[in-house]
């Protein structure tokens, strides 16, 4: 009998590994609510374990016969070889969850549907990243409420180069950057037909596992001025009727900067006769302001390394200043020098400053970043001599701004949660609501309406109120990850990721 019992399998060791893994991800998913990335790294760690200490005890401990070992070692190898035949890893999404495709799943092809272009004027624009302001609102358009019975119709939808970059737009030109091969590619598409009109390409190339392939930055146009920066740096002016370069250099050969841990994503700002770039560099050039016609160096300031936001220029407190979410804190530089006049340490070692600080009063900004970190509200004495003061209101967790900027209005603000919508009364700093987890999306405020496009693809038409979320209406734009900001021109919403782009006319309302 004894004899029987020590050849026996042995199953506990396997159970005891599973009732473990079990634990530890209940344990994980209640003690990490604030950090989704940390919940899904830990979470996939534990399975590693769980399924290494598996093979471990089939091998060792199992007292299975060598035979019966074999062939569960070669089951196992089996299914890991046709998966691996079928399915391939196309990037993660902001939570860091991998993206399975089958492998023979390939780009879009273009679609052309309802023809508007024939004699169409367009009297809006979206020249730059979150549009006019820089604020992700625009003003001008009422949206139709009722997309069950108006439903938003697709213009046309085409395959596009790799980028995390948005459109802008002026009259029928929509300006975006790509990636082709070796080079990065600036183009230029007729709005209402999705043509191309011209590129110019230079030959530049960032690859991250993570953080994906391309150009980051959305160009900046105004009247025929184009205003492009790379991935590695390439600092381009071009014109918007031909691509014609009118100048060019490279912002790491130029001031000195490192390239940052995840490419230069900050859009370049024009302020009166400026065009403002994140640069990032040690010696001064953290902050740097060009002549925006010839392109002549006119002045700069800090030193702290850029991180994928983008500047923002505001009056605050009285004094005229650009904003820029850094590598280790947030900075106001004056307008004037571009020197200085307050800095507020933000440190989240090292992981993205994305989203833009939101002015929520004369004195008042609410800045928001993910990756456990949360949000404050900073208030700002009047300059004395050159500097400013900085005063935390309050500080919360219930408004982590990942990849997306957030939305203030009527004395609340509207974003994405580490991925969830939610709604913060930010006199209190206190959430009135929280839900739906919609990813690592983007959003546009339009007049009382607000558009959601989600990590998934979808878009969303919401009525932002602090009393509840309200979904008005949703169609599905894209089957990939959805990280581009979008655009709205009027009544045409135009979308991209990066590998497909489209335009749709969404319903308005007249008068």
């Amino acid at each position: 009998m004894s004899s029987k019992n020590s050849t026996s399998p042995r199953w506990w060791p396997l159970i005891v590994i599973w009732a473990l893994a079990i634990a530890s991800w209940i344990f994980i998913s209640l003690t990490n609510d604030a950090n989704r990335q940390l919940l899904v790294m830990k979470s996939s760690v534990t399975g590693t374990v769980a399924c290494v200490l598996s093979l471990i005890w089939l091998l060792a401990l199992s007292r299975l016969s060598w035979k019966r070992r074999f062939q569960g070692l070669g089951i196992a190898a089996l299914c890991g070889l046709i998966l691996a035949g079928l399915f391939r890893v196309d990037g993660v999404y902001g939570d860091l969850v991998p993206i399975v495709k089958f492998r023979w799943a390939g780009a879009g092809k273009k679609i052309v549907g309802e023809t508007v272009d024939g004699g169409f004027s367009i009297a809006q624009s979206y020249p730059q990243f979150l549009g006019p302001n820089r604020d992700a609102k625009v003003n001008g358009v009422t949206l139709d409420p009722d997309w069950e019975g108006n439903p938003p119709e697709l213009i046309w939808r085409q395959p596009i180069g790799e980028a995390w970059s948005a459109f802008a737009t002026s009259g029928n030109r929509a300006v975006t950057q790509e990636q082709d091969g070796p080079d990065e590619v600036v183009v230029c598409y007729k709005l209402l037909t999705g043509q191309k009109l011209w590129e110019h390409r230079y030959p530049a190339r960032y690859d991250n596992p993570l953080g994906g392939i391309g150009p980051r930055a959305t160009p900046t146009i105004e009247e025929d001025r184009v205003y492009v920066l790379g991935a590695l740096g390439d600092f381009v002016l071009l014109d918007l009727q031909t691509g014609n370069k009118t100048w060019s250099w490279n912002i790491q050969e130029k001031h000195g900067a490192n390239l940052p841990d995840w490419g230069f994503a900050g859009s370049p700002l024009i302020v009166d006769d400026l065009v403002i770039i994140s640069v990032g560099a040690r010696n001064g050039h953290s902050l740097v302001a060009y002549d925006k016609f010839s392109g002549d160096f006119v002045w700069s300031g800090g030193s702290d390394k850029a991180h994928w936001s983008s500047p923002v220029y505001y009056e605050v407190a009285g004094s005229k200043q650009v904003v820029i979410f850094n590598w280790g804190a947030l900075f106001g530089h004056s307008i004037e020098d571009g020197s200085v006049l307050w800095e507020y340490e933000w440190d989240t070692d090292g992981m993205p400053h994305v989203s833009i600080p939101v002015p929520v009063s004369e004195n008042q900004l609410l800045v928001s970043s993910g990756y456990g970190k949360g949000a404050e509200l900073l208030e700002f004495s009047e300059e004395v001599e050159g500097k400013q003061s900085v005063e935390r209101m309050w500080r919360t967790l219930h408004l982590k701004a990942k990849f997306n900027n957030y939305i203030f209005k009527d004395g609340y603000a509207y974003g994405l949660d580490d991925g969830v919508f939610t709604c913060i009364d930010v006199a209190k700093g206190r959430r009135t609501w929280k839900q739906g987890r919609y990813g690592h999306g983007q959003n546009i405020l339009v007049g009382d309406l607000m558009l959601l496009t989600t990590e998934r693809g979808e878009v969303l038409l919401t009525e932002p109120i602090p009393k509840e979320p309200r979904i008005l209406g949703r169609f599905h734009a894209f089957t990939c990850k959805s990280w581009n900001p979008p655009a709205l021109i009027g009544e045409f919403l135009l979308l991209r990721t990066h590998e497909e782009a489209a335009l749709y006319r969404l319903p308005i309302l007249e008068g």
